[in-house]
């Protein structure tokens, strides 16, 4: 396992933050059940505490141990995910309130990324949200990272330069698209569909 990866598993585990490559930016990964992690990555991103995370796991099944989803939202993220797709799923009762800002979905995040999987096999679920300042630009490459982004985690994995765009956010259970990024189009064709 490359040494970045190990370093980031490690930090994680202690409750630290990491840098990570995805299949669209890098993300800011943190412990997505431990509270006082994702408070973490609030004050780091200078992001509101209303505005929820997502969360990101190495599989539908690991998904399916945090969410409650019925046949149809399955099947959705079984036909999305890995991929550029947040789908947006009842959450269960251990999904901390900080993560979600007090609401009972949660984002659910898969990134169609090697290193990503491979971190997130070791260690999951992860924070899913771009590093970088909130307002900022989003960082494909280890270069445009903030200084106090990489400053404040304790590890970056370096995945080279990313091909930029932002996930596309489903709500499959409500039909409802609440951010059109890559894939939209073949989302809203599945959603007319089933």
């Amino acid at each position: 396992m490359r040494d970045d990866l190990v370093q980031a598993t490690s930090m994680l585990a202690m409750g630290e933050l990491a840098v990570y490559p995805t299949d669209t930016v890098y993300g800011l990964g943190a412990d997505a059940i431990a509270a006082d992690a994702v408070e973490r990555v609030y004050e780091l991103k200078g992001r509101s505490r209303d505005d929820p995370l997502s969360m990101a796991v190495p599989d539908v099944e690991e998904a399916l141990e945090h969410v409650t989803a019925t046949e149809r939202e399955e099947a959705f993220m079984r036909e999305f995910l890995p991929g550029p797709v947040t789908v947006v799923l009842e959450r269960q009762g251990h999904v901390p309130d900080a993560l979600t800002a007090g609401r009972d979905r949660v984002g659910i995040r898969i990134p169609d990324h090697e290193l990503a999987l491979e971190l997130l096999d070791e260690f999951a679920p992860i924070t899913a949200t771009s590093a970088n300042r909130s307002g900022e630009a989003n960082a494909t490459h280890p270069d445009e990272l903030d200084d106090a982004i990489r400053e404040g985690v304790g590890a970056v994995v370096d995945g080279g330069e990313l091909p930029g765009g932002e996930s596309t956010v489903v709500d499959p259970g409500n039909d409802e698209i609440h951010r059109r990024g890559r894939g939209a189009d073949a989302v809203e064709q599945w959603l007319a569909e089933h």
